[in-house]
């Protein structure tokens, strides 16, 4: 039961990041610079976050393949978000990407309580969705 759960919120965070970068899409002459910055690094870090824990908790023997994935989610997200707005934020959002792509599988084993910190951390992500949507419709 609990690794349906991981897959299914697996699925949901792809269809979230899929959905947002899509509206930045459609949004991005109206964001600035630092806000572009901000949100790759967002986007890249919770990204890699989600994935290396969900992923390490899902198959904790493979440690080396999980972080190996997880930095290149992480900082292909990142990329992929800076790239709506310039190079510099593009750097930005990968190189965030891929350093908490490189940390969320060893913050993952260390866990005792895997779900709840994985409830909390979608909660946490969800939340910074919001915050970065205030912050596009006020600039």
């Amino acid at each position: 039961m609990e690794q349906s759960i991981l897959l299914f919120l697996l699925y949901a965070d792809i269809c979230l990041i899929i959905g947002f970068y899509m509206y930045i899409r459609k949004m991005r002459k109206l964001i600035g610079f630092h806000l572009g910055m901000n949100m790759s690094m967002v986007m890249g870090g919770m990204a890699a976050l989600l994935f290396g824990i969900i992923l390490i908790t899902h198959m904790p023997f493979h440690f080396t393949y999980i972080t190996l994935l997880s930095a290149i989610i992480g900082g292909a997200v990142g990329a992929w978000f800076g790239l709506l707005i310039d190079y510099q934020t593009f750097v930005t959002g990968l190189t965030n990407g891929l350093i908490v792509g490189l940390m969320a599988p060893m913050i993952g084993t260390v866990l005792e309580m895997q779900m709840l910190f994985i409830w909390f951390l979608h909660a946490f992500f969800i939340g910074s969705l919001g915050v970065l949507f205030i912050s596009i419709k006020r600039a």
